[in-house]
């Protein structure tokens, strides 16, 4: 079951008061799902500043909450990826472990926020463990990721898990620029093989800078961990990380290709839903955009279009020539 944000805040509190509160959450979902809103609002409940009470009127008074960033202090950590890898490394969790145990107040709570938790090497993330079996006293710890899966078991196991509502973000990376072209495109007119072509090249290039930044990141980790652990490993260590890897990488970037699908699929969702009068569009903004491509193509040609682009991401799914295939594919939907 996913919460919404005050619902997940109404549990952890009600949780704290009953003095059942767990030392670690695991709080997951999308992108633009409120998780470090979340983490914000707890810890202001845990600094005693989390509701208003009531003003004169017997109304709830509502106080505003601060970006999570602004809650840094003495018992609040936060750690985000920093390296140029983009990656949370061991030295950072040992800074925050060392911070986590230093002797509080006794009403005062220690609180470690790790965003992005999915992007700690596995360093960082095995150096955690032992923090995550014997927390220290009235220490609450926050793990924030959209991609909860990507953590170790033995992580995911001992925290208490809070999945998020929210819809895919399709906007993030390169989303927006994939949704400016088509808007682009709807205003040249569906139906011209110039126009396919280009938003195939837009769909490309988006594609060509992810591969290039997650090879990089990559590159970057391996050459942290080759100076850190050279000397402290066997022989084919590096080799078979450096294969663990490209394996990320390539990971990331079919995770890219599939989103930036989503982003296709919903748009044309959208120009039929103007076309049939539905309403719930997933990019509003662009409605006047996609009417003159509503009234123009039939309701049978929209359809087509949108089962070629299905076409093409189960056709990518196979041994297929990518830049073959995305030409091939563009053409069909687009054309």
């Amino acid at each position: 079951m996913a919460f919404t944000v005050d619902q997940a805040v109404s549990l952890i509190e009600g949780a704290h008061e009953r003095q059942r509160l767990a030392h670690a959450f695991l709080i997951s979902g999308p992108r633009g799902s409120g998780k470090e809103e979340l983490a914000a609002r707890i810890v202001k409940s845990l600094q005693g500043s989390g509701g208003g009470g009531m003003d004169l009127f017997g109304e709830p008074v509502k106080v505003e909450v601060p970006p999570l960033d602004e809650l840094q202090g003495e018992w609040v950590r936060i750690l985000r990826p920093q390296s140029k890898s983009r990656r949370i490394r061991v030295e950072d969790m040992r800074e925050l472990e060392k911070s986590l145990h230093m002797v509080a107040g006794p009403d005062a709570w220690k609180v470690g926020v790790i965003v992005d938790a999915d992007r700690m090497m596995p360093q960082a993330e095995n150096a955690f463990l032992k923090t995550l079996e014997e927390p220290p006293p009235r220490t609450l710890l926050l793990l924030l990721t959209a991609t909860p899966g990507a953590l170790l078991p033995t992580v995911i196991s001992r925290c208490v898990r809070m999945p998020l509502v929210g819809k895919l973000d399709l906007t993030g990376e390169g989303g927006a620029e994939l949704i400016e072209s088509l808007n682009m495109a709807a205003s040249a007119g569906l139906g011209s093989p110039a126009v396919a072509l280009g938003l195939k090249s837009v769909f490309s290039l988006i594609l060509a800078r992810k591969k290039a930044e997650a090879e990089a990141a990559a590159h970057e980790i391996l050459k942290e961990e080759e100076k850190t652990l050279k000397n402290a490993v066997e022989g084919d260590w590096l080799k078979r990380r450096e294969e663990a890897l490209k394996s990320v990488a390539e990971s990331e970037y079919l995770a890219e290709r599939a989103r930036l699908f989503d982003v296709l699929q919903a748009w044309l969702a959208d120009v039929l839903r103007i076309k049939s009068g539905a309403a719930g569009l997933d990019f509003p903004e662009c409605e006047d955009s996609m009417r003159g491509v509503a009234a123009a193509q039939s309701l049978t040609g929209l359809l087509q279009r949108m089962e070629a682009i299905e076409d093409l991401r189960v056709t990518l799914e196979t041994n297929a020539q990518e830049q073959l295939a995305l030409e091939v594919g563009f053409l069909k939907a687009f054309g």
